[in-house]
């Protein structure tokens, strides 16, 4: 069971996010890219390493195939019934283009059902509105300029049209989309612009889902998806040369499919850790623990280079905050090649993106508690063993609710207004020995194999703080500090939850992919996190929703272009 699952009290946490978001002064905030799974994610075989060179293994060569069992035609081929497949069949539907939608496994694919969009009708009603020039700096701030505006600019663009057609489909399922306005409020001891652009369908997570709403609204237009179609190689003459299709592997054999047009939508390539290995060792310095989906091997991306596409230099990981796992486990992956793993048991525990103090392994504070979720994670890279133990207390309920964080973080506040006790949120690390429980400080330091001298001179100095409301190590907002003082008392070790990745094959505006000299491929797309263009160095947390909104935009634009439903 998940630490987002169905508990086995009367409160439940599944249950609750739809009334937990009623409770919360009327907010909506939810748990953007951050879906349930269940507790095996990640831990699939990851896609071999068929090359030789140190800075390319995880590459390996094009497949060569000879042994094509049929062929078919179509004029837009799509691989991948994920969100950004699924939002470019949907919309290739209701245009009439004549397509074909393939996947590898024998179902769509995990649904977002939190994502940003700017400035939509549902913002409007609220009265609140985006200031797109100011989002697109902003986010290209987060990217220290390794970005193509023009790729951000579709996404602020076009997101909004995006929602209102997805709403009405979801509204005959009975799940209205909703806007999601929380307080407004300073945080992360900065400056940070945190627009308002999340949209959610009530209650989310609960069937039927978006994609599966989708898949039938696809099926009712007379279309269907390949299930079982795992991509071999994408057809081209040379590289760099004009993309007419791709082969699959079937259990019918290889299938040929020639398109005028293919877009890649297959993710990006958190499930393989030879890739990661090689592309995202930041990473790996900071993650414990995994939620990716385990088919996102990065196949796609490698069809794509074989092309002739090029990559996103930098790399850009999706990572969260709550890798939970016992005392003296260190970051990284535990095992080598293509059957590593990274060595967390619970794939998120949502309280570790609760601002309380956090210290190392020396039981000292290192950094302001109160930033993004991948900036924490980063900042421990720096300390003994990647990790950092969170500490609260008896009150951390009142805590929660007072700091107020934004995105999926605020699953906690929901929880805490809908009356959860704070045991019953952190249920499945307690049950399972990870975060522990303690009637003293000097209890839990021994529990948490902290040095108690060092650790109890921290939290005497870090109630100070609480007591003058001025953090004087790193500069926290005062309304974020808690002190520790009420037991029981709970500690947890944590490190990253490895997500997704977001960097990918570059693409232009049109999600067209670009060969290393900026030319277009023609024929070949990427949209989600096959591509790149868009992120780098990290997922900017506190414009919750934009990688979904991005993903799902780029898939409808892919189909609207194709269709000549552009002006």
């Amino acid at each position: 069971m998940d630490s987002m699952d169905t508990t086995k009290s009367g409160l439940t946490r599944r249950g609750f996010i739809g009334l937990g978001a009623l409770a919360a002064a009327g907010s909506v905030v939810g748990l953007a890219g951050c879906s349930p799974q269940d507790d095996s994610a990640g831990k699939a075989d990851a896609a071999p390493s068929n090359g030789a060179q140190p800075a390319t293994d995880w590459l390996g060569a094009e497949p060569e195939v000879t042994d094509i069992a049929s062929t078919e035609e179509t004029d837009f081929l799509i691989i991948g019934a994920g969100t950004a497949g699924m939002c470019a069949a949907g919309s290739a539907a209701d245009l009439g283009l004549d397509f074909i939608l393939c996947e590898k496994n024998d179902s769509v694919q995990e649904t977002r059902e939190y994502l940003g969009a700017v400035n939509s009708m549902y913002a409007e009603q609220a009265g609140y509105e985006v200031d797109k020039a100011k989002l697109l700096n902003e986010l290209t701030r987060y990217a220290s300029g390794k970005c193509d505006q023009d790729v951000i600019k579709v996404w602020i663009d076009e997101s909004a049209e995006m929602i209102e057609w997805f709403a009405p489909m979801m509204e005959a399922a009975g799940k209205p989309t909703v806007f999601d306005m929380p307080p407004e409020h300073p945080t992360g001891g900065t400056d940070y612009y945190l627009p308002y652009l999340q949209h959610v369908y009530l209650t989310p997570y609960t069937p039927p889902m978006r994609n599966d709403i989708l898949a039938e609204h696809i099926k009712s237009l007379g279309n269907e998806i390949r299930y079982k179609h795992e991509l071999v190689k994408l057809v081209h003459e040379g590289e760099g040369s004009k993309v007419t299709g791709a082969i699959f592997n079937t259990p019918d054999g290889n299938v040929q499919i020639n398109a005028k047009n293919t877009l890649l939508a297959t993710g990006g390539y958190a499930a393989n850790p030879v890739m990661m290995s090689a592309l995202q060792p930041a990473a790996l310095e900071c993650c414990t623990a995994s939620s990716y989906a385990p088919n996102t091997d990065g196949y796609g991306l490698k069809a794509g280079l074989w092309a002739g596409g090029v990559k996103d230099t930098d790399p850009a990981p999706m990572i969260f905050d709550r890798g939970a796992v016992e005392p003296g486990v260190d970051c990284g992956y535990v095992g080598e090649g293509e059957k590593a793993m990274l060595p967390g048991t619970i794939f998120q525990e949502n309280v570790g993106s609760q601002p309380f103090m956090k210290v190392n392994r020396n039981g000292k504070r290192f950094v302001n508690e109160s930033m993004p979720y991948d900036f924490m994670c980063f900042a421990a890279s720096y300390q003994p063993g990647g990790v950092w133990c969170q500490v609260f207390d008896g009150n951390a309920s009142e805590d929660i609710l007072r700091f107020s964080t934004v995105g999926c973080s605020a699953f906690a506040n929901q929880m805490m207004a809908a009356g959860m006790p704070i045991d019953e949120f952190c249920k499945v690390a307690l049950e399972a020995g990870v975060m522990v429980k303690a009637d003293t400080l000097e209890e839990l330091a021994e529990k948490m194999q902290l040095p108690k001298e060092e650790f109890l001179a921290q939290v005497d100095e870090y109630n100070e703080m609480f007591d003058n409301q001025v953090d004087t190590q790193f500069g926290k907002e005062a309304y974020r500090l808690s002190e520790l003082r009420t037991p029981p008392f709970y500690g947890c070790w944590f490190g990253g939850s490895l997500l997704t990745t977001l960097d990918g094959l570059r693409i232009n505006k049109d999600c067209q992919v670009l060969d290393k000299d900026g030319g277009v491929i023609e024929g070949l797309y990427a949209a989600g996190d096959v591509s790149g263009s868009f992120f780098s160095g990290n997922y900017p947390e506190y414009i919750v929703g934009c990688a979904s909104g991005r993903t799902s935009t780029q898939g409808r634009h892919v189909a609207r272009l194709l269709a000549g439903d552009l002006s």
